[in-house]
C-alpha cells in the first residue's frame, strides 16, 4: 500500500538581507540532523497552507507574521527506491515573510540564526534548497520545483516548472 503524501510548509523570514534559519541541532532521529532549514512543518487536519505557516511560524519562533507570500511549491520525493511503494512524497509549499511582530523564542528544534542572505549556499544545506533559494533570488513568479533524492540523499532528479 502506497503512503499517502506529506503536506508542509517553510518559509524564510526576511530582514537586512539575511534570512532566518533554524539549525536543526536538537533532535538525534531527524532527516535534517545538523542541516539549515527555514521555519514552518507539517498540516494540521483541516488547515490550509496560510494557517499552517502562520502557526508553525508562531510555535517555532515566537514571530507573528504580518506579511507574507507563497514563492513556489516543492514536491520532494526520497527514500527506499528499491521499495517505490515506501518512498516519501512530500508537498512543500514555499514562502517569503517581510514583516512580523514579536521576539525570538528558543524553538525546541534547534537553534534560530539570522543568515546573510549571499553566504546561505556556504552552509550544510540539502543540494535542492540551493535551487529553491536561487529560484527566490531569480524570479518573483510562483514556481514549481520537483526534487528527486536517491535513498543515500543524492540529489537524483530536479524539474523546474
Amino acid at each position: 500500500m502506497k503512503r499517502e503524501p506529506e503536506l508542509t510548509t517553510l518559509c524564510y523570514i526576511e530582514k537586512d538581507d539575511k534570512y532566518l534559519m533554524l539549525h536543526r541541532v536538537k533532535e538525534e532521529h531527524d532527516i535534517n540532523k545538523d542541516k539549515y532549514i527555514g521555519v514552518g512543518g507539517h498540516f494540521e487536519y483541516g488547515e490550509s497552507p496560510d494557517e499552517c505557516l502562520k502557526r508553525e511560524v508562531l510555535e517555532e519562533t515566537g514571530l507573528k507574521l504580518l506579511s507574507y507570500r507563497p514563492r513556489g511549491i516543492v514536491t520532494f520525493i526520497y527514500g527506499d527506491a528499491k521499495r517505490p511503494e515506501d518512498r516519501i512524497v512530500e508537498y512543500m509549499h514555499l514562502y517569503t515573510a517581510d514583516e512580523y511582530e514579536g521576539e525570538l523564542i528558543d524553538c525546541d528544534e534547534g537553534e534560530l540564526i539570522w543568515i546573510e542572505k549571499a553566504k546561505v549556499s556556504e552552509l550544510p544545506i540539502w543540494e535542492g534548497d540551493k535551487i529553491f533559494f536561487r529560484l527566490l533570488e531569480e524570479r518573483d513568479d510562483y514556481f514549481s520545483l520537483k526534487l528527486v533524492y536517491s535513498e543515500t540523499d543524492e540529489l537524483i532528479e530536479t524539474r523546474i516548472i
